[in-house]
């Protein structure tokens, strides 16, 4: 019985140390091509301002458009009680702001977390036959985010913010939730591990 539980241990972890590895591996891959649509993952938002790392994902995005990679962003996130406005709406405004982007080149959708921002996104964008995509996030995101796409059957790129207010060692607890996110979401599936985000309020963990 010591071995069997010794050798788990040995596999998980050595499943771990993988996830891990290309966790790394994804946020350290810059890949815009043509594309449908730039999504962008949604995160905090004071009031309608969007928080430094919301902006650098989006200011990320406005290079992509202007580039000419895609001629839609669509912005995600919902809001927390007592909000008036939700993140998609914080990076909508920002992005219209004295004219930066069109209004008619954005698409809002909602969403508490990951699972929930491109779940809500993906038929809006299938319905426009936008299915190639390119995914806007912190790089420590990327991998997660990229694989719910893949789930809910967009065909993403990774293109993740190169101007993150997140650097350093103060990624490190980042990278280790994102390894556990992604080794979870493999095994039990990215929608039931949005469902028990939501069902323990673990948004440190599960959600962005």
């Amino acid at each position: 019985m010591l071995r069997i539980i010794g050798l788990v241990v040995v596999v998980l972890l050595a499943y771990l140390a993988v996830t891990a590895v290309q966790v790394w591996l994804t946020s350290r891959r810059y890949d815009p091509h043509p594309a449908g649509a730039i999504v962008v993952m949604g995160a905090a938002q004071y009031d309608g301002v969007p928080s430094p790392d919301l902006a650098a994902r989006l200011d990320e995005a406005e290079l992509l458009w202007r580039q000419g990679y895609a001629h839609t962003i669509v912005v995600t996130g919902s809001k927390e009680p007592g909000d008036r406005y939700t993140e998609a709406e914080a990076s909508a405004h920002y992005l219209t702001a004295v004219g930066r982007v069109p209004a008619a080149d954005i698409v809002e959708a909602g969403g508490n977390d990951s699972w929930e921002n491109l779940a809500d996104a993906a038929p809006a964008l299938a319905a426009r036959g936008d299915t190639t995509v390119l995914i806007v996030t912190d790089p420590f995101h990327e991998a997660r985010s990229m694989a719910i796409a893949s789930s809910l059957r967009l065909d993403p790129s990774p293109t993740p913010t190169r101007s993150s207010p997140i650097k350093g060692a103060a990624t490190i607890p980042y990278f280790a939730k994102e390894t556990v996110g992604v080794a979870l979401g493999r095994i039990i599936g990215f929608s039931r591990l949005g469902d028990l985000h939501g069902s323990l309020g673990t948004s440190e963990w599960f959600g962005r």
